[in-house]
């Protein structure tokens, strides 16, 4: 197949922290998590770590099937409301997120790191990458389309499938929203939409699932956990977040209490 040129493969990789910093929360809800509440404590929480009251998070979830629509999004793309559908203020066009697939919720202070959000959507995908190359599957990175895509020779020259998506926002230089990787979602419920605006006929969505990996969303899990640090660095242990919509404080556990799906 032809090789994609990759625009931005002269982009540094990694966003460690700069000197001392106190490790990023781990965290890990069960259940699915109602979109209208993860956007609300993600708002709430990177308000709080840009002064300096909360400690950087990364938030696992999953989300009840539902669309939605970037800064970026056509309403031609929406072919069929399926789903409820959710107009946010991550970069990107339309997206699909469901039972099976995981969501990561990055907030990070890139003034602790680099203020870069190029950097810091390429360290996104590399992470994806190192994660997925656990499950013996090739992700790779593409210049002029964000996300990180697999090859398909199976299905015709030059056709390859995008298995996580990446959409970000910035708040005061934290980072908000982030990846969705496919793990066994439903994928015929990506026909309700133009996936990120991709409308070539040669690019489609595919899943762990899809490609024989009998994983877990747990698995996915280990996976990301154990690519993050070299990348992000230190995290702390994981900690587990139910499914009920205000199982805690709403200002240190909204998730302990929104960067863009593309």
């Amino acid at each position: 197949m032809d090789q994609a040129v990759d625009m931005r493969g002269d982009l540094t990789v990694g966003l460690l922290p700069l000197g001392r910093s106190t490790p990023v929360e781990w965290c890990v809800s069960d259940g699915l998590i109602a979109y209208d509440h993860a956007l609300a404590a993600m708002a709430a929480r990177a308000a709080a770590i840009a002064s300096g009251e909360e400690p950087e998070l990364v938030w696992l979830l999953e989300h009840p099937a539902l669309y939605t629509a970037g800064t970026s999004a056509q309403p031609a793309e929406l072919i069929e409301a399926r789903f409820p559908v959710h107009s946010v203020g991550r970069g990107g066009q339309f997206t699909y997120h469901g039972p099976g697939q995981r969501v990561g919720y990055v907030m990070l202070d890139l003034k602790r790191r680099a203020p870069d959000v190029r950097r810091f959507v390429v360290t996104l995908e590399e992470w994806i990458i190192h994660a997925l190359a656990r499950f013996n599957v090739r992700g790779e990175r593409r210049g002029d389309r964000v996300g990180v895509w697999v090859r398909r020779p199976d299905k015709g020259q030059g056709f390859e499938d995008k298995i996580a998506a990446i959409g970000v926002r910035m708040q005061r230089w934290v980072t908000l929203h982030g990846f969705a990787l496919n793990v066994a979602p439903d994928l015929s419920h990506f026909a309700g939409i133009v996936p990120c605006g991709v409308s070539d006929a040669r690019y489609g969505v595919t899943s762990l699932a899809e490609l024989g990996c009998a994983a877990s969303l747990s698995d996915a899990d280990t996976a990301l956990r154990a690519e993050f640090a070299p990348l992000f660095g230190a995290a702390t242990e994981n900690q587990t977040f139910r499914s009920t919509e205000n199982s805690s404080s709403p200002r240190r556990n909204a998730i302990s209490s929104g960067v863009a799906s593309r």
